[in-house]
């Protein structure tokens, strides 16, 4: 085999790889009912700083229509999707990992990432139809056992609230983590690429 023939080959598998890293869509061009609170473009988050150079939720585009199938759910019973944080560039994965090295809370960049990463995972909430929180017994990003989803100390209303929103979204196949009850990952997520691409954050 010639090594003309061998670079071509080799440019057609970056060329590949590239457009599958930028297959991404921002999740208000396609519904404008949901509301954001993408907390790491503020300092309101664990870090205390902004980490996110925009408000932007990006993801992969059968995440981000199977996430306005579970809105269209949720807003049937008189609630509606939040976000806090949706696609993650792979640098600031580094920077969290650097403020919380545990694998518990915070994906080790260095061992597999995180689903952010790759386009495929939200952080989330409920809110009413006028964009008043739904209680869900702790704030976003609280690292302590009453996060977790096996934690049944709360009142029965937060219990149920779990329960409402981790059933909802899993008819749309996205599925919750043990430790953090607003972490979802689409379920068919394997072939995403991890992804430094950043937030586009200019028209």
């Amino acid at each position: 085999m010639n090594k003309p023939f061998l670079a071509l080959i080799a440019r057609l598998f970056v060329l590949q790889a590239s457009a599958q890293q930028a297959e991404f869509i921002r999740l208000d061009s396609l519904s404008p009912h949901f509301y954001y609170d993408i907390r790491y473009a503020t300092t309101n988050n664990f870090v205390g700083e902004v980490v996110y150079e925009c408000a932007v939720c990006l993801l992969r585009p059968d995440a981000a229509n199977a996430l306005e199938q579970a809105n269209a759910y949720f807003m049937e019973m008189g609630y509606c999707i939040q976000l806090f944080d949706c696609y993650r560039p792979y640098p600031v994965q580094k920077i969290l990992w650097e403020k919380v090295p545990n694998p518990a809370y915070v994906a080790d960049p260095y061992n597999g990432g995180s689903v952010h990463n790759r386009g495929a995972a939200v952080d989330l909430t409920l809110v009413d139809l006028n964009g008043n929180p739904v209680d869900f017994g702790t704030d976003y990003d609280y690292f302590g056992r009453e996060a977790h989803v096996d934690y049944y100390g709360h009142s029965e209303e937060v219990l149920a609230n779990r329960k409402l929103l981790t059933e909802g979204l899993a008819k749309f196949g996205f599925k919750g983590i043990r430790t953090e009850w607003w972490h979802f990952s689409y379920t068919k997520n394997s072939g995403y690429p991890i992804s430094e691409q950043p937030l586009p954050c200019t028209d």
